[in-house]
């Protein structure tokens, strides 16, 4: 750069205006970009200068030498202070190894697509057991993947080219008016239940999904029926309730007259168990269900209208795919009570790596769990059932099913 001929403040100004016309040369090394600092410092006497004199020699520098403000600050500071300049960094003679591959992240979209992107916790268990429990051995470095990098993988771009994203389903949020909180103290068999309706076309009605969720080992069972009537509710109930492995020991629903009725009722007490509504202003009586509506029976029928006359044939695949799936190979979140160091005398619930588990897993957990069982069901049983398929294979041959049984719904519409 040949900007010999600016000596003066008012050159400066003249040439950061544009109307001061200098010959450029390129500065391609920092060794020439330090001296030219030394040599306009020196040549304008930078440390005689006011304030807002030094800021135009300032902005001079920055225009001459490309270097950002931050820089080009700590840069004069180290010639005021006499040290001389000097470029301390040195590229590395080898980048950091890439400890996950392409195909991982393969793997993982794949896991992502058929479970449909569960949060962080619960597809690192997903990783862990495919290695662990099912033995294979492509999982073997996720199999140590922490939630956080997770994230990060699934941020990057070839993530982003092998998952199509489908749009995020909402959870509905309805009014629930309560009376009583089920009570479990840590039993299996105390039943949060309720109901989704699949939508209406041209003023029918469309076919509506029971959710029954347990309260402690969160096992679920879906089950569908073309209307919430006497005639249908009662058997479906019945089968759902065999569907549990336990016996049901609490039946909780919000005020809706489907569930709060006499035969129910009647049905109920000849079983021996207990009913209880949600109390009113306190939402979080029938959350679970709630949170189970958005999150499995929404993500697996969406929003469409499904027809009445399908009830049998979902009620099928409920039975077969979906509900195996669900207490068998999908994980969920457990929380741990914990005291609140801030709030002496309540508690907070925390969310550990070790609280990820599937309602098999839970199941097993519980204290003498075997006195829970319904009769000719056995835990053993039912760990031998979960791995008959891995966790992927559940979730591919759902999606399959899936897709055949909405073939046959759009065909019949």
């Amino acid at each position: 750069m040949n900007e010999s001929q600016i000596r003066t403040l008012g050159q400066v100004r003249a040439f950061l205006d544009g109307t001061l016309a200098v010959e450029f040369k390129p500065l391609a090394q920092d060794a020439a970009r330090y001296r030219h600092i030394y040599d306009v410092l020196w040549r304008f006497g930078y440390h005689r200068l006011k304030r807002a004199e030094r800021g135009w020699v300032l902005r001079y520098l920055r225009a001459t030498c490309g270097f950002s403000r931050a820089h080009l600050t700590r840069l004069v500071a180290q010639v005021l202070q006499g040290e001389p300049l000097a470029k301390h960094y040195v590229a590395p003679a080898q980048a950091f190894a890439r400890r996950y591959t392409d195909a991982d992240i393969l793997l993982l979209a794949r896991i992502d697509r058929q479970f449909g992107t569960l949060s962080g916790p619960g597809t690192a268990h997903l990783l862990r057991r495919a290695f662990s429990v099912y033995g294979d051995a492509r999982y073997e470095r996720l199999a140590t993947l922490s939630v956080s990098h997770l994230y990060n993988l699934r941020r990057s771009y070839r993530y982003s080219t092998e998952r199509i994203v489908r749009t995020k389903t909402q959870a509905t949020a309805a009014p629930i008016g309560v009376r009583k909180a089920p009570a479990p103290g840590g039993r299996p068999g105390f039943i949060r239940i309720d109901s989704v309706h699949q939508g209406d076309l041209d003023g029918a009605k469309g076919l509506y999904h029971v959710n029954a969720v347990d309260c402690v080992t969160q096992w679920q069972v879906v089950g569908s029926c073309p209307r919430l009537t006497e005639a249908f509710m009662l058997p479906q109930l019945q089968a759902m309730f065999a569907q549990f492995p336990f016996h049901i020991l609490g039946f909780h629903a919000d005020n809706g007259s489907e569930y709060i009725n006499h035969q129910v009722a009647k049905m109920l007490n000849k079983l021996h168990i207990e009913l209880t509504k949600s109390r009113p202003r306190t939402s979080n009586d029938n959350a679970l269900a709630e949170t189970k509506n958005g999150a499995v029976v929404r993500k697996v029928f969406g929003y469409e209208h499904i027809a009445q006359e399908h009830a049998v044939r979902i009620n099928a695949f409920n039975r077969l795919h979906l509900n195996p799936l669900l207490n068998m190979h999908r994980p969920c979140l457990f929380a741990t009570e914990m005291a609140d160091p801030h709030k002496p005398g309540r508690t907070r619930k925390v969310y550990r790596h070790s609280d990820v588990m599937t309602p098999l897993e839970k199941l097993a957990t519980v204290p003498d769990a075997a006195s829970f069982l319904r009769e000719g069901v056995g835990l053993q049983a039912l760990q031998d059932q979960a791995l008959v398929k891995t966790d992927l294979q559940a979730a591919t041959d759902l999606n399959r099913a899936r897709e055949k049984l909405f073939a046959c719904i759009r065909q019949a519409a």
